[in-house]
């Protein structure tokens, strides 16, 4: 063989074996790529405490989060997890954040241990608008911008700032510092209250944020879909509920 032509020979299978090793260590993309950022709200006000669903929203939600962290059934892989709480004894009252650092590795009853650890049920205040604007902080913070964001959030949903709740009170609720935060923001509230549920559809005033509510009786329904004897990463049925009712995929409402 011509000395010109065994090099270029010998060049192309080099070429190719360096191909086939770099496509075998590199992971599919659906398992590469997670690009939502997730903030996670959990009321802790006396009143969510007394609506009776406190409790069972902690669990669900360990689950829900156990889920996404897996990236089991059909739920988002997450680039990043931010959990807090809304509440205080005072408006304006700062909050941090546990990173998705603190909840990886657990399983479910480990995340739902480190919830109700971090988050008693003892404030007085509940001030969305607080929540909102320390969101909008550590997404700009951290670079986060460019990011699909969805705020999750478990509450009775009733905005308990120490004055008495009157009509304009949702019309009160400040979505302002999220809506040009990143191309898609969604503010999922459950357990809610239906009239108050109808109340953040209707009355809060938003324009690019995507709002999405799921009364508690709807939630409630949950462990309904588990089946006995069935590991959790099976749970078709369940995580196809969470899908469809928790993670809709809302549109932005037009005012």
């Amino acid at each position: 063989m011509n000395l010109k032509y065994k090099n270029l020979f010998i060049w192309l299978i080099g070429v190719a074996l360096f191909l086939i090793i770099a496509t075998a260590c590199t992971p599919p993309t659906s398992q590469r790529i997670s690009r939502l950022v997730m903030f996670v709200g959990v009321d802790v006000s006396g009143s969510f405490q007394k609506s009776g669903y406190y409790n069972d929203a902690l669990t669900f939600l360990s689950h829900y989060l156990y889920g996404h962290l897996n990236r089991l059934g059909e739920l988002a892989g997450l680039r990043a997890l931010f959990v807090g709480s809304i509440g205080g004894h005072g408006t304006d009252e700062p909050k941090a954040f546990h990173p998705i650092h603190d909840l990886e590795g657990k399983d479910v009853r480990q995340i739902e241990a480190a919830l109700r650890e971090w988050f008693p049920p003892r404030d007085i205040i509940t001030d969305f608008n607080a929540f909102f604007t320390e969101v909008a902080a550590q997404t700009k913070d951290r670079n986060l911008t460019l990011a699909p964001i969805c705020i999750m959030i478990i509450t009775d949903g009733v905005p308990a700032t120490g004055i008495r709740e009157d009509k304009t009170t949702y019309e009160q609720i400040d979505l302002d510092p999220l809506e040009y935060l990143s191309r898609r923001v969604t503010v999922r509230l459950t357990y809610l209250d239906p009239i108050v549920a109808k109340r953040w559809r209707d009355n809060v005033p938003a324009r690019r944020v995507r709002v999405w509510t799921v009364p508690a009786e709807v939630m409630e329904g949950w462990k309904e879909q588990m089946e006995p004897g069935v590991e959790l990463a099976k749970q078709d049925k369940f995580w196809k509920w969470v899908k469809d009712n928790v993670d809709f995929r809302v549109r932005a409402r037009r005012f």
